[in-house]
């Protein structure tokens, strides 16, 4: 069994908008491994995005422990989860969120100015298989492009962890497996702990794990004997 990257204990979120408190987590118990590739289904308002944003070090619990390996980081303060963020965990959102002015390579750039042990930006748009599109603007490349060069961007600091919510959501078939085809070679070549929040369920079947959440808390796991190519995915 692989070490743990991410370990959970009665982790709880607890919204509170003065008049009314939202509970999106509900006590979660949960481990993630090094190497592994998991996808988290779930309907909307599941817990999903709020474990990931807890995991990502953009949201804090309000009860419970969550480790990165053998740091808890529900204590931490805003400076310590931004220099976490920074050295350990690329994200990859719906929405690419690059900076229209700047080329492919540029916005790459964008993180590996500031990163400890960064790749050069072509190595990581070549990765995702850009690398003949280094000079291009956002508006140039198709939608499954841009989500192409935001993952480059999240990989190309070499983090420990990826965490992609809903990485294929606004894209269609053909291009959202172009995606998930990225992301299975960045966990295939690099061993980057990977984990997708998707409401594809197709996509479970590319996973190592699934981990399926009901009203903020996991209503099953289970382990894939055998994963599909993203290719063989069915929408």
């Amino acid at each position: 069994m692989p070490d743990a990257v991410f370990r959970t204990e009665g982790l709880t979120k607890v919204y509170d908008t003065g008049t009314v408190k939202v509970q999106a987590l509900g006590g979660v118990d949960l481990a993630l491994y090094e190497g592994e590739f998991a996808v988290l289904l779930g309907p909307s308002g599941s817990g999903k995005s709020t474990l990931l944003n807890i995991l990502g070090g953009l949201d804090t619990a309000t009860g419970g422990h969550v480790w990165f390996r053998d740091r808890d980081l529900t204590g931490l303060k805003d400076r310590a989860l931004t220099a976490y963020r920074r050295d350990h965990v690329g994200f990859v959102f719906q929405f690419y969120n690059l900076v229209a002015s700047l080329t492919a390579r540029e916005n790459v750039q964008l993180v590996t100015d500031v990163s400890r042990n960064p790749m050069a930006p072509s190595e990581a748009l070549d990765m995702v298989g850009l690398g003949a599109r280094l000079d291009h603007f956002p508006a140039e490349l198709s939608g499954g492009e841009q989500q192409r060069v935001a993952i480059a961007r999240a990989i190309a600091k070499r983090p420990d962890v990826l965490l992609c919510d809903e990485p294929t959501g606004a894209l269609d078939s053909k291009t959202g497996v172009q995606v998930l085809q990225a992301l299975k070679r960045v966990n295939d070549e690099l061993g980057t702990a990977t984990v997708v929040i998707t409401h594809n369920v197709a996509i479970r079947k590319m996973a190592h794990r699934v981990i399926r959440f009901q009203d903020g808390n996991i209503l099953s796991t289970e382990e894939n004997a055998a994963r599909i190519d993203p290719a063989e995915i069915e929408w």
